[in-house]
């Protein structure tokens, strides 16, 4: 059998009999997001990639042609075109798919 608690009406208002629940304690919950390589195929970087290997493509051909000067006008160019375009692309990169 059962025995049945009778509470007042200014304790059921009040409500002393009640035990609050335990809140849970905060954790911190880190997050994991796996490097994909068809992040890659990013239309602005497949565009810089493509612009920079057209050049280089055509400094090798103005070269077979004979064309020597206008040739390494291109390769004074590239030395400087090509880390630029690396670390922006790469900077690019990092600030577009990581964050």
């Amino acid at each position: 059998m059962r025995k049945t608690h009778y509470i007042g009406f200014r304790n059921f208002l009040h409500q002393p009999f009640f035990k609050p629940s335990p809140k849970p304690r905060p954790f911190k919950a880190y997050s994991f997001v796996p490097f994909s390589p068809l992040a890659m195929l990013d239309p602005t970087i497949l565009t810089i990639g493509g612009i920079v290997l057209g050049i280089a493509i055509i400094e090798r051909v103005l070269e077979r042609w004979g064309v020597i000067d206008l040739s390494d006008q291109f390769a004074k160019v590239m030395r400087f075109i090509l880390p630029v375009t690396f670390y922006g692309a790469l900077l690019y990169f990092f600030a577009t798919f990581m964050f």
